[in-house]
């Protein structure tokens, strides 16, 4: 069930990402929710883990909408630190402790780029996401060589700022 919701909300952020702020601040709430439950609760059933997920995707859609501004530098802060978490575990690197360094260091380039270049940074960020949690639904339903990971989410996620940004000339 999650692997599924994974791929659909990771291909409309790649898509919409960008129109759709305040889905993409739930995509990005969803995505904390997957990713820090297991961490949290390692015993948890997968049931516990979606609702986590659910409720922190709601929360963030509800931040979105009536505090747009706080929520621009959270969800940057979050998401930056989320992909390099994502980027460590990609290549491999286990930093144990000093793992929370890198997620602030990224968090902070995170809400930078998004309040700096509010529309490119919107884009980017919610390409990375969106390929990112599109990869791994798809990971979750399909048996995918592990080789190949990395190349189907640049593909993917560089098909997501294309379509983005062809949608921001308009």
């Amino acid at each position: 069930m999650s692997a599924a919701l994974e791929v659909v909300l990771g291909g409309v952020l790649l898509v919409l990402g960008r129109k759709l702020f305040w889905l993409f601040v739930a995509g990005v709430g969803f995505a904390v929710g997957m990713f820090v439950t297991p961490l949290l609760l390692p015993d948890a059933p997968q049931g516990v883990t979606l609702a986590a997920a659910i409720a922190l995707a709601v929360l963030g859609a509800v931040l979105a909408i009536t505090m747009q501004k706080i929520a621009i530098g959270l969800v940057g802060f979050i998401a930056g630190g989320l992909i390099a978490l994502w980027l460590l575990r990609a290549l491999g690197l286990d930093l144990g402790s000093i793992q929370w360094l890198i997620f602030i260091g990224g968090g902070i380039l995170g809400a930078l780029l998004l309040a700096t270049l509010f529309d490119w940074g919107l884009i980017l960020l919610s390409s990375l996401v969106g390929a990112n949690l599109l990869v791994s639904g798809v990971g979750g339903l399909i048996s995918l060589p592990e080789n190949l990971l990395p190349i189907i989410f640049l593909a993917v996620f560089g098909l997501g700022v294309l379509i983005q940004a062809r949608m921001l000339k308009r």
